[in-house]
């Protein structure tokens, strides 16, 4: 399979303080490929550099053989480039069905306006985003939790909800930093499970945790 993510020769510098030094791998399509280390090695500074949200002191990240090293953080979501994070990003008094439909606007056809005026592309962006929101939260076993408010989630279900979130944005790589931080025995399976359905169903995932065990 050809490679979906290749990381060339990246370093990143905050002063004095080398934080990630020239690092290099790649990522092929369909693949789960865990990026393993201590708390404080660097893990979640690479992906920031992965996902766009640093620039590289050098080095360069391509996805699919172009060159997205020094884009917008949303511009590389949108190539599809897509990342979880350790303290899950919600809207916490929304259900967990509108936080996902939420998400998917990242790859809508309308505008701004065009959803506050209800235009025809925006009310057909609305029907398929829901039905594409019950089908991902049927995929992560969400769908009994689709109206709950989202602060009332269990720490296992919020980081479900964060991966679903993601899955919204209809990603080419899911970037999953620390995704069984905090979970007990039980979640742990369950999410190294999940992870292996969404590979399964053909998604390419990098994902950095320092749980030995559950990689």
């Amino acid at each position: 399979m050809a490679d979906m993510l290749e990381v060339s020769g990246l370093t990143k510098r905050f002063g004095g303080l080398v934080a990630v030094n020239n690092v290099s791998f790649s990522v092929r399509e369909k693949e789960i490929l865990s990026v393993i280390g201590p708390n404080g090695a660097g893990k979640s500074t690479l992906f920031k550099l992965i996902s766009s949200f640093l620039r590289p002191t050098s080095g360069e990240v391509r996805l699919k053989g172009e060159r997205i090293s020094n884009l917008a953080p949303h511009i590389a979501a949108r190539k599809g480039v897509v990342r979880t994070f350790q303290e899950t990003t919600i809207f916490k008094n929304m259900s967990v069905r509108d936080n996902v439909i939420i998400a998917h606007h990242l790859r809508s056809r309308a505008n701004l306006f065009g959803f506050f005026l209800g235009t025809g592309t925006a009310k057909a962006d609305e029907a398929a985003f829901g039905q594409s929101a019950d089908e991902i939260l049927a995929l992560l076993g969400l769908a009994s939790l689709a109206g709950e408010t989202a602060h009332n989630l269990p720490h296992g279900h919020l980081r479900a909800l964060g991966i679903a979130i993601g899955l919204a944005t209809n990603p080419s790589i899911l970037l999953l930093d620390e995704p069984f931080a905090g979970m007990n025995h039980d979640e742990t399976m369950r999410m190294v499970a999940m992870v292996r359905r969404l590979r399964d169903l053909g998604l390419t995932i990098l994902l950095v945790e320092h749980d030995m065990p559950a990689v």
